[in-house]
């Protein structure tokens, strides 16, 4: 017997129960982990409140990121061993594979092993972030030195990840923030300009910032009302690329600006990267030779225990954190 999380309703984070279960041996081509850490992610939340793109049967586990221990291997598998330090890459249905568990069993193909100086929370906390600003920066956009990259939800995962790799390449990252609260902790953290939402006219200051040139690529998670001033501050042929959509006010369409400017607005999901194999080993290799270099640090936030897992998600609904929340076992 595992304990691992799961849920039997839709509902808030107390919904979540741990619960003791049988876990069958790794099938043919899989992995089985003893996990050390787990991170957490927003998808998870709204699998478990019913809003997530998958609808799981009942009951439910969940959980997209895990660091741990290989501990048996299936038939098939190669270049993984018992005892192999291994992170995991987000599998395409959390209610298929789930990583909220003692043990947890995946396909081999998304078990990696992560550089030696990586903790296990940092590799619990590096995956889903990274490969999704990388597939949006990099993949869709094809960011270049030159460019100005607006990335709103900034102090998020994602959005820390997007700066890291805006630096990288050499981009200048512009972190949109709601509050004061967290603007020096942003430039601490390589932002090169910060936009307060809450004190500073967003299409002004933007425009401030990048001068007649524009924002040539947008990476948005928030949609709803900052659309338009958004649109108005990009450069000609610029993309906007929307991967989350948290504001729950209506989103308008900048009819004015996409035609003026010849805007593309796009739609991303991280699945994108990890359901196509040659993305995904070129996105692995970018990701896996920055934190090596220690030029991609994943920032964590606050870590809870297996037990807390309830107040946890709680924590990842506040929006309080800076960075990643983690789940120690």
């Amino acid at each position: 017997m595992t304990r691992v999380v799961r849920f039997h309703q839709h509902g808030g984070p107390e919904v979540l129960r741990i619960e003791h279960v049988d876990l069958p041996r790794p099938g043919p081509g899989e992995v089985q982990i003893r996990v050390k850490a787990l991170g957490l992610n927003r998808a998870e939340a709204l699998l478990r409140a019913g809003a997530y793109i998958e609808t799981p049967a009942l009951p439910s586990g969940l959980g997209l990121e895990a660091a741990g221990v290989v501990e048996l291997v299936g038939e098939g598998v190669v270049g993984l061993s018992t005892g192999d330090a291994v992170s995991i890459i987000p599998p395409q249905s959390m209610a298929r594979w789930p990583t909220y568990g003692e043990l947890v069993t995946v396909p081999s193909g998304l078990a990696v092993k992560h550089p030696r100086s990586l903790g296990w929370q940092a590799a619990a906390a590096s995956w889903m972030q990274y490969l999704t600003a990388y597939g949006a920066l990099v993949d869709i956009a094809g960011l270049r030195r030159e460019d100005f990259v607006v990335i709103t939800a900034a102090s998020s995962s994602v959005g820390l990840a997007a700066i890291q790799i805006a630096n990288r390449i050499g981009a200048t990252a512009i972190a949109v923030t709601r509050t004061s609260a967290k603007k020096q902790a942003l430039l601490d953290a390589g932002a090169g300009e910060v936009v307060v939402l809450a004190e500073e006219d967003l299409a002004a200051r933007l425009g401030e910032i990048t001068g007649e040139r524009g924002a040539r690529v947008v990476l948005d998670a928030v949609g709803g009302p900052i659309f338009e001033p958004l649109a108005a501050a990009m450069s000609r042929g610029g993309i906007l690329i929307e991967y989350g959509g948290l504001s729950h006010e209506p989103t308008p369409f900048p009819l004015g600006a996409v035609l003026a400017k010849t805007l593309t607005l796009r739609g991303y999901l991280v699945h994108e990267i990890t359901g196509d194999p040659a993305k995904l080993e070129a996105a692995k290799a970018f990701i896996l030779e920055g934190l090596e270099a220690g030029m991609l640090k994943p920032v964590i936030d606050r870590t809870f225990t297996f037990d807390q897992i309830v107040e946890a998600h709680r924590y990842l609904e506040s929006n309080e954190q800076f960075g990643k929340i983690v789940v120690t076992i």
